[in-house]
């Protein structure tokens, strides 16, 4: 994978208040998915819930067909112009962290039921070599039972516009993302490469798929 050919991911991950949750989960289900799935080059959206304490326990990715798509008139058009209900679980929604960048790193097929993450500070991520070895960590994580795939998003700042009005601006950072056939193989084995790099095995969430929506899926036709 060159840089040319490398996906675009959008990350949105989340707390929600608890007395407007059901709305939000309306919200994503019911509206927001199918409204960016429906943006020319977006392949697919994906929605998780955490399956452990978590911080922010709702996380959102959408895939694109390149980063260049979150540049396009389509999407700016989109970002600039949310719907009503859009902007109302944007005020209600916690300690966002919006990350928009390229997956630098995509290995294995398919995809988990399961998927645990962590974070990789711009300052370890900016060390020489660093790259390099997150690729071939989670090239070897294949061999692993359970593992399916691995991906690595390295965040575009000036992409990665927040959304809400107490999220923190998005550093030069990574989202590592290990996605396994069951919760504690995903969450154990991106533990032991976080711990490799120095990083605590607290800061590893693990979470369960909730659905997915293609953007071939928005033309089904009813039976």
């Amino acid at each position: 994978m060159t840089s040319e050919t490398a996906r675009g991911l959008l990350c949105i991950w989340t707390d929600i208040d608890p007395a407007h949750e059901a709305d939000f989960n309306r919200w994503y289900d019911r509206e927001h998915m199918q409204e960016r799935v429906a943006i020319p080059r977006f392949q697919n959206a994906r929605r998780f819930a955490a399956s452990q304490p978590c911080p922010r326990p709702y996380l959102a990715l959408y895939y694109t067909d390149s980063l260049d798509v979150f540049r396009s008139e389509a999407y700016a058009r989109a970002f600039a112009n949310q719907t009503p209900w859009s902007l109302e679980n944007f005020k209600r929604m916690r300690g966002t962290q919006r990350r928009v960048g390229k997956l630098s790193v995509e290995t294995g097929a398919g995809e988990g039921g399961a998927l645990a993450l962590f974070n990789v500070p711009a300052t370890l991520l900016a060390q020489p070599g660093m790259t390099a070895r997150l690729a071939e960590s989670l090239r070897t994580l294949m061999q692993e039972d359970g593992v399916v795939c691995a991906a690595m998003l390295e965040t575009d700042p000036a992409l990665s516009t927040p959304v809400t009005a107490d999220a923190v601006p998005a550093p030069a950072d990574a989202l590592i993302m290990v996605e396994a056939t069951r919760a504690d193989a995903a969450l154990r084995h991106a533990a032991t490469l976080s711990t490799s790099l120095g990083l605590p095995e607290d800061a590893v969430y693990s979470f369960q798929a909730l659905w997915r929506l293609a953007s071939t899926d928005l033309f089904r036709k009813e039976i």
